[in-house]
């Protein structure tokens, strides 16, 4: 393959947008919170994924896991989806709008500020959302995020 093709290939990859996961650090923005009941102390970061994307829908021994997301624009959401799931929420967004129309499920509720989902987890059995770092956590159990 003649030089300048290589060049123009690797430039062309070079532009490519590429999901990369978060640094570490990037968990530090949030925290993950649980309804006091639920039995998990930690979780994986893939768990985690897995339980917001509805893929894991039990915390064991039949207990539902109840998701809940903070609403798109919300930068505690945009560090989550990263940190989490390894992509922008945007990738997400899109990921449930297949997920509906497909007919297969439905996302998670959203809630527009760390209050809102802090009741909802409170009052909702099996309920795991995440918060900024500095929410008060006051009444929901705070779940480690394991690598």
């Amino acid at each position: 393959m003649p030089k300048h093709h290589r060049w123009l290939i690797l430039l062309g990859l070079l532009g490519t947008p590429v999901a990369a996961p978060a640094p570490a650090h990037a968990q530090d923005a949030f925290k993950v919170v649980a309804h006091p009941e639920v039995p998990a102390a930690s979780v994986t970061r893939a768990e985690l994924s897995q339980l917001f994307l509805k893929r894991k829908t039990s915390w064991g021994a039949g207990r539902p896991v109840r998701p809940v997301d903070q609403v798109d624009r919300s930068p505690t959401r945009r560090t989550f989806s990263q940190a989490v799931h390894g992509k922008p929420t945007e990738s997400i967004k899109s990921f449930w709008q297949q997920q509906i129309f497909s007919g297969r499920a439905v996302p998670p509720p959203e809630k527009g500020s760390d209050d809102e989902v802090l009741a909802f987890v409170r009052a909702t059995p099996g309920a795991v959302g995440y918060v900024s770092r500095s929410a008060a956590v006051s009444g929901v159990k705070v779940v480690m995020v394991t690598p």
